[in-house]
């Protein structure tokens, strides 16, 4: 039997009238900012479901667009998202998709360009009172919620790999709460995304870097950016 806090059901600290549509799409743009590691230049945003058919009326546009500027859910800022992303010189365009319905009723794409050039994809869902689960990376699914410090490794799947990844975290006192692999195909590229507990050094990460086929390493703190 899962959990349930009363956090849960109050929902969380938020700016705007709805915590599925609001803040759960703001938490969803903030882990994606933070997946870029570095100010975005260009977002592309793609609405289904009830995401797509009142996303006006529930703010979901401003709060998607402060999440991806690196407001949390309860920053007084998220009303002037609009004007605050022409003041930072980011580029967005909102398109929705009432076609595609095998879906969660509140999911959106999200397609991010940096002002560095690095561009990635992922889909987010809203799950309810501010929780959400990202359930693709560049249209690999995956699954993970943001609820703890993520850690997300992609790499070619090859064998040794994931003994790599623990050997590293485990030499710098990291503690793995959860561990999974996703990939595309056997032996093509795969996501290995670890939820851990305490402080991922640099240094943890660089080491994880430094093994053949790893070719990328994206860090998510569970303590928001301000």
């Amino acid at each position: 039997m899962s959990f349930i806090s009363m956090f849960d059901v109050l929902g969380p600290n938020m700016v705007g009238p709805s915590s599925s549509h609001t803040a759960g799409a703001c938490s969803i743009a903030l882990i994606a900012r933070k997946m870029l590691g570095e100010p975005v230049r260009q977002v592309d945003f793609t609405l289904y479901g009830s995401f797509a058919k009142t996303y006006r009326g529930h703010g979901t546009d401003r709060a998607l667009l402060g999440g991806i500027m690196g407001f949390s859910t309860d920053d007084e800022r998220i009303p002037q998202a609009y004007a605050l992303a022409g003041e930072q010189g980011v580029s967005y365009h909102f398109s929705y998709n009432h076609t595609e319905t095998d879906l969660h009723p509140n999911t959106v794409d999200i397609k991010l360009t940096g002002a560095e050039g690095h561009a990635f994809s992922l889909r987010g869902e809203s799950v309810g009172g501010g929780k959400i689960r990202i359930s693709r990376i560049n249209g690999i699914a995956v699954d993970f919620s943001g609820d703890y410090n993520t850690l997300i490794v992609v790499h070619k799947d090859r064998i040794g790999i994931a003994a790599h990844i623990t050997r590293c975290l485990s030499e710098g006192m990291v503690n793995i709460a959860f561990m999974r692999l996703f990939r595309e195909a056997k032996g093509d590229t795969a996501y290995s995304i670890v939820e851990y507990d305490g402080t991922l050094s640099t240094d943890v990460q660089q080491k994880i870097r430094e093994k053949e086929d790893v070719n990328q390493v994206m860090v998510i703190p569970i303590q928001e950016e301000k």
